[in-house]
């Protein structure tokens, strides 16, 4: 992995190049339960991004839903979602929903680390491209996530996605000074 920043005044941006990434089928039996965390049922799954295990250099869920609102009204128990992702060895739970062909809105709960939800996770937006390119989603060899607009810090992450299945992802975004 490697890692870029730069400030230009009172602008940052950062840049990882991810490690290989890979996806595979999740148990149905992890899908379900981690539907049933959220509330959600499968009839609000969107069948052209099936759930997957996908791994940028850790391991990811990815549980993409048909519709904005779904994703909008996240909710769980974040002591029950820790459980559940510390006995899958998952490190967040990468809850999607596709805009567009390029155009992807994220939710990343992370109760493994004892955070409700991350605002940008460059991780699981590599995770995630891998996934799309292992489809063979129609990505264009780039996407657009936004993540962390339904907990008030909105951040936009540019995933470039090379064709040869399996190589590593470059995710680029601004960041926000925190104090």
């Amino acid at each position: 992995i490697t890692v870029e920043g730069r400030r230009d005044g009172d602008a940052f941006a950062g840049a990882l190049q991810s490690p290989p990434t890979r996806s595979y089928a999740a148990e149905p039996e992890l899908v379900l339960q981690s539907l049933s965390l959220f509330g959600y049922s499968q009839n609000q799954l969107d069948s052209r991004i099936p759930p997957s295990l996908a791994d940028g250099g850790n391991k990811h869920l990815v549980i993409a839903l048909s519709e904005r609102a779904s994703l909008s009204a996240m909710s769980y128990d974040l002591d029950v979602g820790r459980k559940l992702m510390n006995e899958a060895g998952l490190v967040t739970i990468i809850l999607v929903y596709a805009a567009a062909e390029q155009v992807f809105h994220v939710r990343n709960p992370f109760a493994s680390g004892g955070v409700y939800e991350d605002p940008a996770t460059g991780s699981a937006a590599a995770a995630l491209a891998g996934y799309l390119r292992d489809l063979e989603w129609p990505h264009g060899g780039r996407i657009e996530i936004t993540q962390g607009e339904d907990m008030g810090m909105r951040s936009r992450l540019i995933a470039d996605i090379p064709s040869e299945r399996g190589s590593s992802i470059r995710v680029a975004g601004t960041a926000r000074l925190m104090e």
